[in-house]
């Protein structure tokens, strides 16, 4: 039995996490095609995994008004931009965090001397354990150098910082709520501070900034391409035809109209 990528149904998948998706059209042709009688009773298909399913139906009414429900490549898409948004969730807390540590010890700068020159040494051992030069890390950088500037400085520096989390943040909400303006978001910004990243290659390469400069661009090419987005590939009206277009609903009318011999597949 071949296991892998192309035999992982992800409808399935979903419908076991979070229970299968039944509805009833009130078209009584439509309605037909989306049921079946058996000893126990009526069955309803699952408008997500195509299973199926005992009882009465979770929803019923006009069929334009059924539940647009993710299938198939749809839901693989969604798991991919919630991974994404996990990334964003992480490095946000981490940047508010550090904005806030900024603007916390603004005021005495002997203490944020003190815990820099404390602290740093003690992650020292396990970053070297796990490959990564802590002493060129962004962060570790930026709080260096802002203790060689002005109490001004550093206030434009956290305030930099916070707004920076602040984006991060915003774009892990549009990417996990699976929101067109998240997933511009997410492009805009990232591909925002891309010169940045090239320009810390240029300086000095290591695996963690060529890693983070591979991601973010895999990210960025992956939305504008998958997603449609500034127009491409038709832009938002193909990409909502597709989504249509793979709706189970949607493709059962589409038999009801289709000559025969031509029934369209789920």
């Amino acid at each position: 039995m071949h296991v892998g990528p192309r035999a992982f149904d992800w409808s399935l998948r979903s419908c076991g996490l979070n229970g299968h998706v039944t509805f009833r059209p009130l078209e009584p042709e439509l309605a037909e095609r989306l049921s079946a009688r058996t000893a126990a009773g009526t069955v309803w298909r699952c408008l997500r995994c195509g299973t199926y399913v005992p009882g009465p139906p979770l929803g019923t009414g006009p069929a334009r008004d059924a539940p647009l429900v993710l299938r198939g490549r749809a839901l693989r898409d969604a798991f991919i931009l919630r991974l994404l948004a996990v990334e964003r969730f992480i490095r946000g807390v981490l940047l508010l965090a550090l904005a806030y540590g900024i603007h916390r010890f603004n005021g005495s700068r002997d203490s944020l001397q003190k815990v820099f020159d404390e602290y740093l040494p003690t992650l020292r051992p396990l970053a070297d354990k796990l490959g990564i030069d802590l002493q060129s890390a962004g962060p570790v950088r930026l709080i260096d150098k802002a203790l060689h500037t002005g109490h001004g400085t550093l206030t434009l520096v956290s305030f930099g910082v916070l707004a920076y989390g602040g984006l991060q943040l915003l774009e892990g909400v549009g990417l996990w709520l699976i929101k067109r303006w998240g997933e511009y978001v997410a492009v805009i910004g990232t591909s925002a501070f891309v010169p940045l990243e090239v320009y810390e290659l240029l300086e000095r390469v290591t695996w963690l900034r060529l890693a983070a400069f591979a991601v973010n661009i895999a990210a960025v090419v992956y939305l504008v391409w998958s997603k449609r987005l500034f127009g491409l590939r038709g832009g938002h009206a193909a990409f909502e035809a597709e989504r249509h277009g793979e709706s189970l609903l949607e493709v059962e009318r589409a038999a009801l109209t289709a000559p025969s011999g031509t029934r369209p597949t789920a």
